[in-house]
């Protein structure tokens, strides 16, 4: 622990020893606030998560500075669904604590991942959506909400509580048991699931049962008790039996009611939801007959374009054929052509000879380049654009994770030359040299990110990483 006021480190003493500071009571605030923090990881240790949280917020009254209770708790809310809460602890603790911090790997592996950050929106819409239909009492839309946030997000514990608490209006109490024993294994003593589970096993549990061990042998003796659906039916076994004769009339004239009631009202109803039945399962053929076809079509429209595109660049590939190989460049240009006629789908091979190209470019070599070649090459680049930003921002990001940052710095600057929108590959570019020491290409990169790319979360990223630069110079 070091002092508040100079930064020295505290002895047992109540002041400080190198400016002479009153801190004792600083260091028992500090000693509760670490007293609350080991509490509350006691308790996420067990999965007491809501006693958790408590506990950790009361740490951070006491030291909102205390980076580990602030981490823990972004940990806890991110256990129980609640991601927005967790990103917001995290944000906190990065910028008390810029360096070192392991909150910014949590930050990075949450924003990293577009698609995940894309759900964790669509999981709040929806929530809020589900929210929104129970209070305008439309109990069925909120399930299916609910049904669909949960899919996304297992762990989201108040979607948990709220469907269960659909189930209970509609007095489905089975099913409010099962959403609740999943909140309690996620959260083993939240309040609001506690409460919730005890209305539910009132319902669930016969009202005999909480009578003493003597009534219950008495009624147990004197009446037959079965279970239907959520009703307990008890029926006295203490009158006499009946007569043979009066016996088989009762069952004679029950048999006939049966197949009264049969005929007349339970046979007409089954052959109308037959009907019904088979008619919704010509509708889901019909309608998948026709997206089927609509696929075929769509297809053999591909096919036909692909096939139209490779007739052109073989016409365009015989018009070069004929000539001399002064060129290189007419001649890696065919090189990558007849690769891609060959196997379209070998996008590296084609790429190897496009890199080709551009190097002899670079070297002068291509200043007798002809107006044909050039439109050939540009039609054949565009044809293969968003393949060759794909493979090579693939293997840029890949070289990228692996700290090659020599491997990536090419690769990423292909993407972006091939795709000047591709505001990742610039981003991802610009990381990768930082990272490898170039801080004058880094900001001149960041740079071009905020310019080209105002208001996004790669903007605000580079503004953050392009003061670090200039502070540090």
């Amino acid at each position: 622990m070091i002092c508040y006021k100079c930064g020295c480190r505290l002895s047992e003493h109540d002041f400080c020893t190198g400016c002479g500071a009153d801190v004792g009571l600083y260091k028992r605030i500090m000693y509760m606030s670490n007293r609350f923090y080991n509490d509350g990881l006691e308790k996420a240790t067990v999965r007491d998560l809501s006693g958790a949280i408590v506990s950790l917020r009361q740490s951070l009254k006491f030291n909102k500075n205390n980076i580990e209770a602030r981490n823990l708790l972004g940990l806890v809310y991110f256990e129980m669904g609640e991601v927005v809460s967790a990103l917001s602890e995290w944000v906190i603790s990065k910028n008390l604590r810029p360096q070192k911090n392991i909150a910014d790997d949590y930050i990075g592996m949450i924003q990293s991942n577009q698609a995940r950050l894309d759900t964790i929106n669509q999981t709040i819409k929806k929530y809020n959506q589900a929210l929104l239909y129970c209070y305008q009492d439309s109990l069925d839309l909120a399930v299916i909400q609910l049904k669909k946030v949960l899919s996304d997000n297992p762990k989201y514990v108040c979607a948990h509580q709220l469907l269960a608490l659909v189930d209970i209006m509609s007095e489905e109490w089975e099913k409010a048991h099962r959403e609740l024993e999943k909140c309690r294994q996620i959260d083993t003593n939240n309040t609001t699931t506690l409460r919730y589970i005890k209305e539910v096993e009132h319902m669930l549990m016969p009202e005999e049962a909480a009578k003493g061990a003597s009534s219950r042998k008495a009624v147990k003796e004197n009446v037959v008790r079965y279970q239907s659906g959520n009703e307990t039916i008890i029926q006295p076994v203490n009158m006499k039996e009946s007569r043979g004769v009066s016996t088989l009339l009762n069952l004679g004239i029950g048999v006939l009611i049966g197949v009264a009631l049969a005929c007349f009202l339970i046979l007409p109803g089954q052959i109308q939801n037959a009907k019904a039945d088979i008619n919704s399962q010509l509708r889901v053929v019909s309608e998948q007959s026709d997206a089927k076809t609509a696929t075929i079509d769509e297809q053999e429209q591909a096919i036909q374009k692909l096939t139209d595109e490779k007739e052109q660049l073989s016409e365009e590939l015989s018009k070069y054929q004929g000539t001399d190989g002064t060129i290189k460049a007419t001649d890696g240009l065919m090189l990558a052509v007849s690769a891609y006629l060959e196997n379209s789908e070998d996008i590296e091979t084609i790429a190897a000879y496009l890199e080709a190209l551009d190097e002899e470019e670079n070297e002068g070599e291509s200043q007798n380049k002809t107006e044909a070649f050039t439109t050939l090459y540009g039609n054949f680049v565009d044809i293969l654009r968003d393949r060759l930003v794909t493979y090579y921002y693939n293997a840029g990001y890949a070289s990228y994770r692996a700290d090659d940052f020599e491997g990536a710095i090419p690769n990423l600057a292909k993407a972006y030359q091939y795709d000047q929108t591709n505001g990742d590959a610039l981003y991802n570019l610009a990381n990768s040299y930082r990272r490898s020491g170039d801080n004058d290409k880094a900001k001149e990169l960041y740079a071009e990110v905020i310019d080209q790319f105002p208001g996004t979360e790669k903007a605000n990223r580079s503004e953050t990483y392009l003061a670090e630069i200039n502070n540090a110079e």
